[in-house]
């Protein structure tokens, strides 16, 4: 008897083995045809939302004013904006391209940014677009559950993507901006000034950090290349105080200037600083100061080789 039953072990076993197989394959194949499902759906959402295009935005703008977003745009504006918003989003939803909606993304947060709309504003409003959409689709398809299942498979996944893609876009262009904004700050607080020919002035106000001076010295280095400059006035005023990394960043600043050919010549100083460059040991010797800015002008233009007169002629003391 048992080797009669071995062959039908064998044979159940085989049989399972083909189950498997046969499960697997279902499975592939259930997901392809949703898949395809899917796709044939899409272009069926489209068309249902650019024929009831004018309800569905009038509906949406409603619920941006209610909710109280883009405040710092006009009607005319937010007419605009939306309008675009909406026949991008469709169109993507058509198209399924995401490079076509970053760059569409990038060049919204272009024009809406400085106008005052803020990151959470952009995300409200497509997130508000993406559920009166499909609000609308529930309405047209709720008599049949198990349609409506399938279109809102095939509806939600694209118009997550689209949400994401604008909020990372519009958080990326705001990064930029940021950015551009400070620099313009760094390079206003500052400046290199050119006085006469190869003389350049550099006031300093405010406090002086560590990243403000690595920045003064690249300005400083580019206008003396830029002016051919041979001596440098820098005037620290304003500035109210300095700590270690400061003063030895400043005393590279006249090391690097000298390498250039250029004199530099430091103005201003307080008690409290002068008090405070002595104690911390730094290293003085190289560095040329004077009192006050029109001692440090008047002492350039002497290493420059100009000599001031008075209009009836005498030179000045």
């Amino acid at each position: 008897m048992s080797k009669e039953q071995a062959p039908i072990d064998a044979t159940q076993t085989s049989d399972d083995s083909n189950d498997s197989r046969v499960t697997t394959d279902s499975t592939d194949g259930a997901d392809s045809t949703v898949s395809a499902e899917q796709e044939q759906l899409l272009p069926q959402l489209v068309a249902h939302l650019r024929e009831h295009r004018a309800k569905l935005r009038e509906e949406w703008v409603g619920r941006i004013r209610d909710t109280h977003l883009l405040q710092a745009m006009t009607p005319q504006e937010m007419a605009a904006e939306t309008t675009s918003v909406y026949d991008n989003y469709v169109e993507v939803l058509e198209t399924g391209s995401v490079e076509a909606l970053q760059h569409y993304a990038r060049d919204l947060s272009e024009r809406i940014i400085p106008r005052g709309v803020e990151t959470h504003e952009v995300v409200g409003i497509v997130l508000l677009l993406r559920d009166v959409l499909a609000r609308s689709l529930f309405e047209k398809y709720q008599r049949d559950f198990a349609l409506l299942n399938r279109v809102l498979d095939a509806y939600e996944p694209a118009a997550n993507r689209i949400a994401n893609t604008v909020a990372v876009s519009f958080v990326d262009e705001r990064e930029r901006v940021i950015r551009q904004q400070q620099d313009a700050i760094r390079e206003l607080s500052t400046p290199v000034l050119p006085v006469r020919e190869r003389l350049l002035i550099l006031p300093i106000i405010g406090v002086l950090d560590g990243e403000r001076a690595r920045q003064l010295t690249e300005q400083l280095l580019n206008g003396i290349r830029t002016h051919r400059a041979k001596v440098v006035v820098i005037d620290i005023t304003g500035a109210p105080d300095v700590d270690t990394n400061v003063a030895n960043h400043l005393v590279q600043t006249v090391d690097a200037s000298r390498l250039m050919g250029a004199s530099v010549i430091i103005t201003g100083l307080s008690p409290t600083i002068a008090h405070t460059l002595v104690t911390l040991g730094v290293d003085l010797s190289k560095i040329h100061t004077m009192g006050d800015l029109q001692g440090g002008l008047e002492e350039a233009e002497r290493l420059l080789g100009f000599r001031v007169k008075r209009k009836d002629g005498a030179p000045t003391p």
